[in-house]
């Protein structure tokens, strides 16, 4: 009786650590991006571009604002340089933002520098218009990481990468640099996004533990299937699609693959409203400091009702 008792015993033992080994092995296999802060049980809010309503978009006071603004994210758009420099830049010309011309890929480092990355506002936005913004520069994904540090969170996209051969390389070894990875490439402020799956597959298979979001840009009603949302979910923690071609629908097959939803742009209050009804997990705005403004009433809302029930 005693014997069978043990041999009872060390089965279940051995069940037991079996069923933790499969467990493990299931978390390593498709739980790498855990310990970023995506998973927090919080709804995101991302600057875009920095609090790009009310400052030059990606420059220093325009991400300064977006964090005195209590956005979660500095967005940042990279474009890369002749001779290899990641700069904070949406467009591949600078000639949307700047006082210069030509692709950023044709220019170095230098000659990016001597651009003028603010006047543009003033003048198309005279009502906002600062002195400081005149003769802003282009700041270097570097410059941004020492001026707002370990203590920031990062949103950053990989821009037209089919353009810019080595910056997956490139963009992993500055985050390593400035320490925004640990020695196990783990990682509790950064998020990378890209429309190009093919960048993100690289940057996952250069180190699979960072958290990686899906962009798509919707011409029409946005619709996608099970099968790719399970594709994606091999790879990435969530998608961003554009909200004016998404509907509850589609949010609701996001987030029943457990993936994470946040839409871009959403500058309009009742769109705020609408994407938290439909269950989005954060958005990109140019106006963090609206949309903290709607969540605030969104939550108090949220609570009201459960008080009441």
């Amino acid at each position: 009786m005693k014997t069978n008792i043990k041999k009872f015993g060390f089965c279940m033992m051995s069940a037991a650590f079996i069923l933790q080994a499969t467990s493990m092995g299931a978390s390593a296999a498709n739980g790498n991006h855990s310990n970023s802060s995506i998973h927090e049980k919080k709804i995101v809010n991302v600057a875009h571009r920095g609090a790009s309503g009310y400052a030059p978009e990606h420059t220093i006071p325009a991400y300064q604002m977006g964090e005195q603004m209590k956005g979660d994210y500095i967005e940042i758009d990279l474009q890369m340089t002749k001779d290899g420099r990641l700069v904070a830049m949406h467009d591949e010309k600078v000639d949307r933002t700047t006082n210069g011309t030509g692709l950023v890929k044709d220019l170095t480092l230098a000659e990016i520098k001597k651009l003028d990355a603010g006047t543009w506002f003033n003048e198309k936005y005279p009502q906002l218009a600062k002195e400081g913004y005149e003769g802003l520069k282009v700041p270097t994904l570097e410059e941004v990481f020492k001026k707002f540090g370990k203590k920031a969170n990062y949103y950053i996209e990989t821009k037209s990468p089919d353009v810019y051969p080595g910056m997956e390389e490139e963009l992993l070894q500055v985050l390593e640099e400035y320490k925004m990875v640990d020695s196990k490439g783990r990682t509790k402020n950064v998020l990378i996004q890209s429309f190009s799956k093919e960048s993100l597959m690289k940057v996952h298979d250069l180190n699979p533990r960072l958290p990686l979001v899906q962009l798509f840009s919707y011409k029409n009603q946005a619709t996608i299937s099970d099968e790719e949302l399970e594709s994606i979910k091999e790879y990435a923690v969530g998608v961003g699609p554009n909200f004016s071609k998404v509907d509850g629908q589609y949010v609701k097959m996001v987030r029943n693959h457990d993936l994470q939803f946040h839409p871009y742009t959403v500058n309009e209050r009742a769109d705020m409203k609408k994407a938290l009804e439909w269950g989005a997990t954060g958005l990109f705005t140019n106006y963090p400091d609206v949309f903290n403004e709607v969540l605030s009433e969104y939550k108090h809302k949220d609570n009201g009702n459960k008080v009441t029930k």
